[in-house]
């Protein structure tokens, strides 16, 4: 049974649906595999199993036809994300106890579409900042080298997938919250396009920069995720009703791009050598499937100002009260994100919307002429874990600690979607993941293109692996 943690989840559901396994048995892979090795890398710090088998008991009382798209399928949950009766600290110590009675509506459509929620997965304090580690559970270990970080905010969920603790995983991103980690440890991660996934509204109903989205080994696997996860809801304003045809079918169709546009750096960001030279070598090999390559953006030169306005306006919307009530409880970076916020005049935001517009219009100018656009997912190879973030990258000392990760959240501006796929190894055999960006609600050819990359580079086997210890 201990090596079904080396199939892909698509081919789980397959042994679910022809009654090979039983949810019950993935359960039980699950939790010998985390008291294998989670001590290792702190990805998954709160287990539910009892709650699971009591779930996956009452699907097993349905036809297996009757059980939903992922059939049984265990999932863990970021924790940022309610679950009924599991706690959800949000990685602060101000919520190390809190114990929500409703379950996001995320959540319910999963288990509605038959996944089973075994666990929660470790994010830094509520989400802040690109290296998962926070006061309540510690720090999450890079399984590639457990001296560094598995980038963030979705790192927990990330380094379950790499290290076999997970087939599936559920995510979210606003800077390259799926993106990072899913480069630092060689999955594939999604950022979706607004309302793609419903999720329950908190603090303002049209709240846009951090969205949810799925995580996984392989596109496939992905794409599987996305349709379970898809589909409006009226709690969700925003939310897009299912397309007519699988986010899987998609990614199977062959549909690879005719025209593709690489850049280094969108011209905003330094970007380490050896992942420039990496991922340019990764998206030249889009040749093999026909496709013309070529180096080009859009125009993204007000990303850092439009950024550092408008997400310092969600976290003073959002986070306000809780530095007037717990600022000692606060770590530092999240204390000048809320303080950035509460100085803003309504001309700075103005302004900022403004430029989002304008990127947005200039990104689906882009579009007309080229199917898709790749960058490198992150700039550098997996730091240090006791490195808060990356300060400087190729001579460039950096303002804050978000502004590293300008080749990400320039594109959650233009409101696209994006993954980042397992493109190469660096010197040191550390991953790197190629950006993979298609116009707004694009995720069908996305997918469709990134599983041509993805058999061309022959990268889709690399992971599950165990923990390594540093070289």
């Amino acid at each position: 049974m201990q090596n079904l943690i080396r199939e892909s989840a698509c081919g789980v559901i397959e042994k679910l649906k022809g009654g090979e396994v039983t949810p019950l048995d993935l359960l039980d892979v699950l939790e010998r595999r985390i008291a294998e090795i989670d001590g290792k890398v702190n990805a998954l710090p709160i287990l539910c199993f009892d709650r699971a088998r009591e779930h996956a008991m009452a699907l097993m009382k349905r036809a297996v036809a009757e059980r939903g798209l992922l059939a049984g399928l265990p999932v863990p949950i970021k924790d940022l994300t309610d679950v009924a009766g599991v706690r959800n600290t949000l990685g602060s110590p101000i919520f190390k106890n809190n114990v929500p009675a409703r379950s996001d509506i995320l959540v319910e459509r999963l288990e509605e579409n038959g996944g089973v929620v075994y666990a929660k997965s470790n994010t830094p304090e509520f989400g802040a900042g690109a290296n998962t580690f926070n006061e309540v559970f510690g720090a999450t270990l890079n399984p590639w080298d457990t001296s560094r970080s598995a980038a963030g905010s979705s790192g927990g969920a990330a380094v379950a997938l790499a290290t076999g603790m997970a087939w599936l995983a559920h995510g979210s991103d606003m800077g390259g919250s799926t993106r990072n980690p899913a480069s630092f440890c060689s999955v594939v991660g999604l950022r979706t396009s607004i309302g793609r996934v419903a999720h329950t509204p908190k603090f303002k109903v049209d709240r846009n920069l951090g969205l949810p989205g799925p995580m996984a080994r392989n596109v496939e696997d992905l794409a599987l995720l996305l349709d379970a996860m898809s589909g409006e809801h009226p709690a969700d304003p925003l939310s897009l009703p299912k397309l007519p045809h699988s986010f899987l079918s998609a990614a199977r169709s062959g549909k690879g791009p005719k025209r593709v546009a690489y850049s280094p750096d969108l011209g905003i960001t330094p970007v380490d050598p050896q992942v420039a030279a990496i991922t340019r070598k990764a998206a030249a090999r889009f040749a093999e499937g026909g496709a013309i390559v070529e180096e080009a953006h859009p125009d993204f030169r007000e990303a850092h100002e439009c950024f550092h306005v408008l997400r310092a306006f969600d976290f003073a919307v959002s986070k306000a009260a809780l530095l007037r009530k717990h600022r000692e409880l606060l770590k530092p970076e999240i204390i000048w994100n809320i303080e950035e916020g509460l100085k803003l005049t309504v001309e700075q935001i103005e302004r900022a919307e403004t430029q989002r517009t304008a990127m947005t219009e200039r990104a689906l100018e882009f579009f007309k002429t080229y199917d898709l656009l790749l960058t490198p997912a992150t700039i550098v190879e997996p730091f240090p874990v006791q490195e808060r973030y990356v300060t400087e990258c190729a001579g460039k000392r950096f303002d804050n600690y978000v502004e590293w990760l300008a080749i990400a959240y320039a594109i959650t501006l233009a409101c696209c979607p994006a993954l980042s796929l397992p493109c190469g190894f660096t010197s040191s055999g550390l991953p790197v993941g190629l950006q993979m960006v298609a116009a707004p609600r694009g995720e069908a050819q996305l997918l469709a293109g990134a599983k041509m990359l993805e058999d061309i580079l022959g990268l889709r086997d690399a992971t599950p692996i165990e923990p390594r210890e540093p070289r």
